[in-house]
């Protein structure tokens, strides 16, 4: 059975401004996700599934289900506010999705197959999809896992401090804990630090970071379920909680419930944290583009 790639696409990037899952930044106007499901098709990918939210579905079809013809099956999942809430009131300050676990519960009646999760704005590398899909054909169980685990040094941004889930691992390469870090960039003497409440701290650049490229077995979903009904119970008046999915997986992991892969990759990621990223952007894909990994038109 071919792996299905989902991609968390119901965010609305507050930072950034715009929504950018749509903006081009290949030479015939392609997005990075689009950049993303060719790795995905090239590495033996099946299906696609965009988590979105229901009033952009027109744009998407018209975006990317017509390029997409013919070269992976492709469907849609509605992230909303009420999904898998189950009657309870929400309160009227709650106006942004409960998250990414709450993203991947709402693939429940769509996806019944090996999955990786990938965000819609990060640009991954073919590498990364090539490691993922060998997890997901030969590995990946019910109570098996995988994270691509990328440098850190390859995920900062020039225009501004990252958040990173920092991932320590065993001598085996599985998670022992992933810990957040706010506020990660180099400092003036070029060694990378990231801040808390107790002040700065450094960070090794060989560190392996998540940048929420999972491999799961389907089960997942369900344990999703459990746990947002249990996030709800406690979380539901607080307008910013969040249900993430690496909430989920620490809970499996430190419950010894299932186990996790770090699974380290040499891809270069680069993303669109900032408006000022984009430039970079775009001359990354056209160097990938004259070193002959892309052609200069994904879908022709």
């Amino acid at each position: 059975m071919q792996p299905t790639l989902v991609i968390l696409a119901a965010g609305m990037a507050s930072r950034y401004g715009s929504m950018k899952q749509i903006q081009g930044f290949g030479p015939s106007g392609e997005t990075i996700m689009e950049y993303s499901i060719y790795d995905a098709i090239q590495a033996g990918f099946g299906k696609v599934v965009f988590i979105i939210r229901e009033e952009f579905v027109d744009m998407f079809k018209e975006n990317f289900g017509k390029k997409l013809e013919g070269k992976i099956k492709v469907d849609y999942v509605y992230q909303q506010l009420d999904s898998y809430t189950f009657g309870r009131t929400i309160p009227e300050e709650r106006k942004k999705p409960w998250g990414t676990a709450h993203a991947i519960l709402c693939c429940k009646e769509k996806v019944n197959e090996p999955f990786a999760v990938i965000n819609a704005d990060d640009y991954y590398g073919k590498n990364a999809f090539v490691k993922a899909h060998q997890f997901l054909t030969t590995v990946v169980a019910e109570n098996n896992y995988a994270i691509i685990g990328y440098e850190l040094k390859k995920t900062l941004s020039e225009n501004g401090s990252v958040s990173r889930g920092v991932c320590d691992v065993d001598e085996e390469g599985n998670l022992i804990e992933i810990n957040e870090r706010t506020k990660i960039y180099k400092n003036e003497k070029g060694v990378i630090t990231y801040e808390d409440e107790t002040g700065l701290h450094e960070v090794s650049e060989a560190a392996s970071v998540s940048m929420n490229f999972f491999g799961f077995h389907p089960n997942f979903i369900l344990t999703c379920e459990k746990y947002f009904s249990e996030f709800l119970d406690n979380e539901i008046n607080n307008p910013k909680s969040e249900f993430f999915i690496p909430l989920v997986v620490d809970k499996l992991v430190k419950s010894n419930t299932a186990k996790v892969s770090v699974i380290p990759t040499t891809a270069q990621w680069f993303g669109v944290t900032y408006k000022e990223d984009a430039p970079g952007v775009q001359a990354s894909i056209n160097n990938l583009i004259q070193q002959g990994q892309y052609p200069n038109n994904l879908w022709a």
